[in-house]
Order: structure tokens, then C-alpha cells, then sequence
């Protein structure tokens, strides 16, 4: 089984959801899908979308090859749709101004603000998908088989016919990446836009993205933006590698400014936590912060580095290598790979 995979390098988003937009006027317009974000931009640190998932997520997945349960969440977890006051201001006529109240509504419309304290304080923007991952949760907890792995590119995906709403899904996936649909009464979740692959077009959250930030590509081509960050490089690691899903999501870690000291010079400590970082990325961040420090500053002497190319991605077209993907798959063909790389389930 190929592996179509997708590396996020958080030194680049603005927080702008442009792809939290195209995700969601592309998929989840219909009626039972307002809530529903299958793509998210987060700030870091804070509680998510839905909120808290982080802590949900400790306790499902895998666990010493165990499948492990969560909880679901409260509806006000993951935000509520407040309609505007149409009503009262056209045809009633007892307020003048269309708004929403109260305003605590919305997916972490409260959590855009900064941790540590002034002049230190920081933060990073993290968006979110499903991983697609290599032993997903909720394929195994499906108790109708209604969830399934591609063998041409190993997205997972919900056969809406055999969906019977059981939920176990929404149980097992410690990333809180799958959706429940109340008026049809089955799960929904991210399809890695896979009509569009199949096209040669990469999907709606990484094509729209104005930060080039998003790589997209099969993790066993060596030829390809993915391999080279993941497993060449080093600098791009999966979100709590813990959980035992194997996530095809990566992230390159931020690197914020150093603290600053009283006088006003610099710290030799980093602003955001690496501690922090460890948490979500692992014992691997550090190895990954310090490479990406190296090439920085060897691109800074005038010396050439080819992760800084690579990540800098001055022409667009260098984020995705995705030919494969629009290709039917040849029988018996043995796809390229690297020594110790798999993509098997």
C-alpha cells in the first residue's frame, strides 16, 4: 500500500483559515455539517478545536496494541452556530443592526491570544486534519466495516452506504478528526480531496494556501517534497506519535525569537518552550530544531542548503509532487521506495 502524505511547516501560518475556507465551502456545506471543520487552524498553546481534544486523545488510539476509547464531546466543545438576528431587524423591526449574541460562539474564537508574559509571551498557528494514518483508530473500531484504507494512496475514508452511526469512531480517533452528522445520522470526515488527486490537483487546504506551507506527495518517492522532509532531512514530524496511529500528517516545529532579558538583549534561551514542542512532536523536536538552525544559518553565510530551498518553495509547484496519484495503479508494479521506508499497514 502507497502512502499519499502532507507536511505543515509551522514556521509559515499566519492563522489566515483561507484553508479552513476552501476545506469547508468544498465539503461540509450541506444540512447536519454546519459545525463540522475538517480542516482547523489553532493557536498553540491552547485547547483546540474541538476543545481539549488533546486531552481526549490521551486516553483513545493505541495503547501496547490495545484499542483504546475516548469520550465525545459537549456540542459547545467544538463551538456553536449562532444565526444572525434576521428576524427582529427585517421583519419585526425591533433591533437595527443584524450581529450574533452573545459572541461566544465559534470554533476557539476565545484562544487567539498569547502564552508566557510580556516581552516573552509567543504562540504559533497549527492547522489540523485527519492524518490518514497508518493504523487508524477508527477503522478498527468501525463495527460495520463502513471505514476503509485505499490501497493506491492509503487515505481513509467512510462508505456512507455501510455507515449505521454507531460512533465508535468518533470514540477511537484521538484526534477528534472525525465528524458525526446528525440529520443523516452517519460520520463524516476529511477526504484528502481525493477527486481532486485523482486529477493531478492537489488538495483545496494546501492549493489555496498563500504561505506555501503545505507539502503534499507519496512518502515513498525519493523524488518527492515528503520523503525529503520526513525522512532526508528529519525536520518534519507526526502530532503525538504517542497515540500509535501513525499519522501521514507532518509538522516542521516553529522557531520563534530568542527570549529577551531585562537590559534588552537577547537570551540564549528560546521564547517558546521547547518542552512544549516535546509534547507535541516528541523527543525528536530538538534533532529537527537544530537542523533547521544549521541550514538557516549556513543560507545566511552565502553557503547553499537545500532544505531551505526546499522549504522557502519560491515556485508553488514544488509543494506537491502528486503525478502518481491521477494514475491508475499497475498491477504488479513495486513503487519506489527508500531502505527502512515502509507504508504497509
Amino acid at each position: 500500500m502507497r502512502q499519499i502524505a502532507m507536511v505543515i511547516d509551522l514556521n509559515k501560518c499566519i492563522g489566515c483559515q483561507t484553508c479552513t475556507a476552501a476545506c469547508k465551502s468544498m465539503w461540509t456545506d450541506e444540512a447536519g455539517q454546519e459545525y463540522m471543520l475538517w480542516n482547523n487552524v489553532e493557536t498553540q498553546p491552547g485547547r483546540g478545536y474541538p476543545k481539549n481534544w488533546q486531552e481526549k486523545g490521551a486516553q483513545s488510539g493505541w495503547k501496547d496494541g490495545e484499542l483504546q476509547f475516548g469520550t465525545l464531546h459537549a456540542d459547545e466543545d467544538y463551538g456553536s452556530v449562532k444565526p444572525l438576528n434576521h428576524e427582529a431587524v427585517y421583519f419585526e423591526g425591533k433591533e437595527s443592526r443584524l450581529q450574533r449574541e452573545p459572541m461566544n460562539y465559534g470554533a476557539g474564537w476565545d484562544e487567539d491570544t498569547s502564552s508566557g508574559a510580556y516581552p516573552n509571551n509567543y504562540h504559533f498557528y497549527m492547522p489540523r486534519l485527519c492524518n490518514h494514518c497508518t493504523k487508524p483508530a477508527c477503522l478498527a473500531a468501525c463495527p460495520n466495516k463502513a471505514i476503509y484504507k485505499r490501497e493506491e494512496d492509503g487515505i481513509v475514508l467512510i462508505d456512507q452506504d455501510k455507515c449505521k452511526g454507531a460512533r465508535m469512531c468518533n470514540l477511537a480517533c484521538p484526534y477528534d478528526k472525525v465528524y458525526f452528522n446528525f440529520v443523516t445520522n452517519k460520520s463524516n470526515k476529511c477526504v484528502f480531496c481525493f477527486p481532486r488527486l485523482e486529477q493531478g490537483v492537489a488538495p483545496a487546504c494546501a492549493r489555496q494556501c498563500p504561505g506555501r506551507l503545505r507539502f503534499v506527495g507519496f512518502l515513498d518517492d525519493p523524488e518527492g517534497p515528503i520523503d525529503k522532509l520526513v525522512h532526508k532531512w528529519k525536520v518534519a514530524l507526526p502530532l503525538h506519535a504517542e497515540y500509535g496511529t501513525g499519522p501521514n500528517v507532518y509538522y516542521v516545529p516553529p522557531l520563534l525569537p530568542a527570549a529577551e532579558n531585562a537590559d534588552g538583549s537577547f537570551s540564549e534561551d528560546p521564547r517558546l518552550p521547547t518542552a512544549f514542542l516535546r509534547k507535541l512532536f516528541g523527543p525528536d523536536v530538538d534533532a529537527a530544531l537544530a537542523t533547521l538552525k544549521a541550514e538557516m544559518a549556513r543560507r545566511r553565510a552565502g553557503e547553499p542548503s537545500e532544505l531551505m530551498d526546499l522549504l522557502i518553495a519560491r515556485d508553488w509547484k514544488s509543494l506537491f509532487k502528486i503525478e502518481e496519484a491521477r494514475k491508475p495503479p499497475v498491477p504488479g508494479a513495486v513503487p519506489p521506495s527508500r531502505p527502512g521506508v515502509t507504508t504497509k499497514v
